[in-house]
């Protein structure tokens, strides 16, 4: 449905458009590169963690006689070097590389996300302050209207024609100076407005003003706006996990298991390998001594896992489930939104319908009829207020239509994201 009736505060004068609001926002945004910084750091400490610890190397002289430290005296007296090697349990080595490599692969998904939420955002601003800006150009275009009427009715006061009595002068300078606060207001929430998008793009949200046009977002599912589109709610949730921020949960859901996996390698032991050579000095009639070798292997053995291996599995188990539960809830929240925004959408095509095709045209020929019926002094003056007045909140309602119109589509998309 297009938006050709909604009239332009800025005529054909170029202004900020939404696309460029959009990537303007997604270049500034620094969560995307502190993201890819995030995802650098987890891909090397998957490497860092799949990688044996430093061997461990001691210098020792042993054996040393307390009397006199003279390294020739005692035959047990020897300088050794060693070397210690640790092996983690199990495979416990390839599960921690694996587990970082999959949380750092949420941080694609992640991005997707993020830009999709970016754009919805930044839509939602862009738009508010849009309707903001455009109200603002209905009502002045009709402020010298309603200053003709004030004077219409003061000449006619005046000069005592017809029926014009002093309330009409009232009335229609009433309703200017109301007019008026309604422009102040609506200042007000256009320049709150602009502040609010300047956090996404800079200055560049106060320095100009919005496109004069109306964007008209495409649905990343245009069937979707059909009244007679029924998606069932396993169509939406087959559509729904394709989401980047569904497939961001499912890379954690899987760093999760990793880390039970994990938990399991606790029961097992942990190994260290050592091998030490010992230097011993001639003997005191200057006879050579051998060098010692000395080789072992040492573990622990976990056998009192009742209250420590046992309950890292049950927590890990858990928390592994607690995930799950968020992929659950954060499908059934996107799901209830995108069909509640597309129940208002479908109405909103409705309603952009019957004003353009009926209620626009009807009030501007009442409105037009009132003020030919006044000045042939066959109508009432307040009635003819009236009638510009509610031609003129009709052209508002409709703008807000069409805007909100707009901010639904930008909505959806965000949770169509996953559609190709």
């Amino acid at each position: 449905m297009g938006t050709a009736a909604i009239p332009s505060a800025w005529g054909e004068e170029a202004g900020l458009e939404l696309n460029q609001a959009v990537q303007m926002a997604q270049s500034r945004d620094p969560w995307l590169s502190g993201s890819q910084y995030t995802q650098e750091a987890l891909e090397a400490e998957a490497t860092a963690a799949g990688t044996l610890p430093d061997p461990m190397i001691s210098l020792t002289a042993a054996n040393l006689p307390a009397d006199t430290f003279n390294t020739h005296q005692e035959p047990m007296t020897q300088f050794s070097v060693g070397v210690t090697q640790m092996f983690p349990r199990g495979n416990s080595l390839d599960l921690m590389e694996k587990q970082k490599e999959q949380l750092g692969q949420q941080h694609p998904f992640m991005r997707q996300d993020r830009k999709a939420k970016v754009a919805a955002t930044v839509s939602q601003l862009w738009l508010e302050a849009y309707k903001s800006q455009q109200t603002i150009a209905l009502i002045e275009q009709d402020m010298g209207l309603f200053e003709q009427l004030v004077d219409v009715a003061q000449i006619n006061y005046s000069t005592a024609l017809g029926k014009a009595r002093q309330q009409d002068v009232i009335r229609a300078q009433l309703e200017l100076t109301r007019l008026e606060d309604r422009l102040t207001s609506l200042n007000q929430q256009g320049e709150a407005s602009q502040q609010l998008l300047s956090e996404w793009i800079g200055d560049a949200a106060i320095a100009q003003p919005l496109a004069g046009e109306l964007p008209e977002l495409t649905l990343a599912m245009p069937e979707i706006a059909q009244e007679s589109t029924a998606l069932s709610r396993r169509e939406a949730g087959q559509m729904l996990v394709r989401h980047p921020a569904v497939k961001a949960l499912d890379m954690k859901i899987e760093a999760v298991k990793t880390g039970v996996d994990l938990a399991y390698q606790k029961y097992w032991p942990e190994w260290s390998v050592t091998a030490k050579y010992g230097y011993r000095a001639d003997d005191p009639m200057g006879n050579d001594r051998a060098g010692l070798f000395t080789a072992g292997v040492a573990f622990d053995v976990p056998i009192f896992t009742e209250k420590k291996q046992d309950k890292e599995v049950v927590a890990a188990v858990a928390k592994a489930e607690s995930t799950k539960t968020d992929k659950s809830l954060l499908l059934r929240n996107m799901l209830a939104n995108l069909e509640k925004s597309k129940v208002q959408l479908v109405r909103l095509n409705e309603r952009m319908d019957l004003y353009s095709t009926q209620l626009l045209p009807q009030l501007d020929e009442q409105a037009e009829v009132s003020l030919e019926a006044y000045n042939n002094d066959d109508g009432d003056f307040a009635e003819a207020v009236r009638s510009y007045i509610d031609e003129l909140d009709t052209k508002i309602e409709f703008l807000n239509i069409a805007v909100e119109r707009q901010k639904l589509i930008a909505a959806i998309n965000y949770y169509l994201a996953g559609v190709e």
